[in-house]
């Protein structure tokens, strides 16, 4: 059972601070504030929604130092519907690293659209932005640092690692 005050990543909201556990009608309710929504969630203890502890900081900068190692190559030519069912089971694992793989893929695709002068899908761009937003939530939290500042944390620390070369990676 998850204690209040502790940082949690509750299904395809992000990242939730657990207030309080409440029971009502017998049953045991985790009081959420997502921390990048303005809202209140009661969620049951034994619910179906995914919930999971959020990455440590050290986890977060061990994702961030193996971004050069992650696939990003983007999906071509799939039917829109197997299309969404591909992003969508990626944001369902809750992992990190497929979510820098889900993003990094993404923009790899939109750079290519841009280059050849093509119109870029919304269905790409819509699991782009929320493949983000659940990223760089989960990853500023972790890494104490507000959710702005993600992309250019992980831009300094790859530069350093690189030995001040800047990598050929986006994220």
């Amino acid at each position: 059972m998850y204690q209040p005050g502790e940082l949690v990543i509750y299904g395809r909201t992000g990242v939730c601070r657990v207030e309080r556990v409440d029971r009502r009608d017998g049953q045991d309710f985790y009081a959420l504030t997502p921390l990048y929504q303005n809202c209140d969630i009661y969620a049951p203890v034994n619910g179906k929604v995914f919930m999971r502890p959020i990455v440590s900081r050290q986890e977060a900068d061990e994702l961030i130092d193996n971004i050069p190692a992650y696939t990003s190559a983007a999906c071509e030519g799939l039917p829109l519907r197997e299309l969404t069912e591909h992003y969508q089971a990626a944001i369902a694992t809750h992992d990190c690293k497929d979510l820098f793989e889900l993003t990094m893929s993404i923009y790899t695709k939109k750079k290519t659209a841009e280059r050849e002068k093509r119109k870029f899908g919304a269905v790409d761009e819509r699991f782009m932005k929320e493949g983000e937003a659940l990223l760089f939530g989960e990853l500023a939290a972790a890494l104490d640092i507000p959710v702005e500042e993600v992309k250019e944390y992980i831009s300094q620390r790859l530069t350093k690692a690189a030995g001040a070369v800047r990598p050929a990676v986006e994220v």
